[in-house]
């Protein structure tokens, strides 16, 4: 029992388990700013061209009322639908560019690899590869000099 709290502890206590617990959190509070701006801004813009509240559109199937007349059910709340959709493309799109810039800032860091020296070449007669310190083709036994232009 105590290896497997030693190990649990060491799982929580590793760094990628608390950045995800962190990233939730915010994701979780940034989601709430999503949700006000699509029932606040949006959905009422598009109601504009709707001519309703864009979140409480709804088809009537079987209309289910409460004893004060109030509907309780027998609706698909399509505009509830529409409204999550917008909410989804919206933080898809946010979390789209912040991993987009975080992904530009990791490259800032990383020092470019410079290009590798090529380590064969191309024989002037026969067109085979042939190594770069090469003399003689091993293909034609075509005797190759410095002076020998190569094509790459």
């Amino acid at each position: 029992m105590k290896k497997i709290l030693t190990e649990f502890r060491d799982f929580i206590s590793r760094g990628n388990v608390m950045n995800l617990a962190v990233g939730v959190i915010i994701g979780a509070a940034f989601q709430s700013i999503v949700s006000s701006l699509v029932n606040d801004i949006i959905n009422p813009l598009l109601g504009l061209f709707v001519k309703a509240d864009f979140s409480n559109l709804m088809l009537l199937v079987k209309p289910v009322y409460d004893k004060t007349g109030k509907l309780t059910g027998g609706a698909i709340r399509y505009g509830a639908f529409i409204t999550a959709i917008i909410n989804f493309v919206i933080m898809a799109f946010v979390i789209f560019m912040l991993v987009k810039a975080v992904n530009k800032i990791m490259e800032v860091g990383k020092k470019k690899e410079p290009p590798k020296a090529p380590v064969t070449k191309v024989c002037p007669f026969c067109q085979s590869e042939i190594s770069i310190k090469a003399v003689k083709c091993p293909h034609c036994t075509s005797d190759l000099d410095d002076e020998t232009e190569y094509s790459d």
